[in-house]
């Protein structure tokens, strides 16, 4: 991810302007990495250490979801909307 993308990333989620670790935004980082790596793994389906960290990335944007949730659901339910996550 390039430092511009991920910049962009982080003035949209950001909650204030400083803000670049709150879940919102460590969701959306890792959302915009998960969505690089898999067009990565369409092309290259025997690269097993980017898709061992890509099941990484996963189960950790699950972690902070589920906290999130747990924390404010109303945040919650407007980030995975934002994002596009669930159906």
């Amino acid at each position: 991810m390039e430092k511009e993308e991920k910049t962009a990333v982080v003035t949209k989620y950001a909650r204030h302007e400083k803000d670049t670790g709150s879940t919102e935004v460590q969701v959306a980082i890792l959302t915009a990495r998960i969505q690089q790596l898999t067009g990565h793994m369409a092309t290259n389906r025997h690269d097993f250490h980017t898709q061992h960290g890509l099941v990484k990335m996963v189960g950790k944007r699950r972690r902070l979801l589920a906290y999130l949730m747990d924390e404010n659901v109303e945040r919650y339910r407007n980030l995975i909307k934002q994002l596009g996550l669930r159906k």
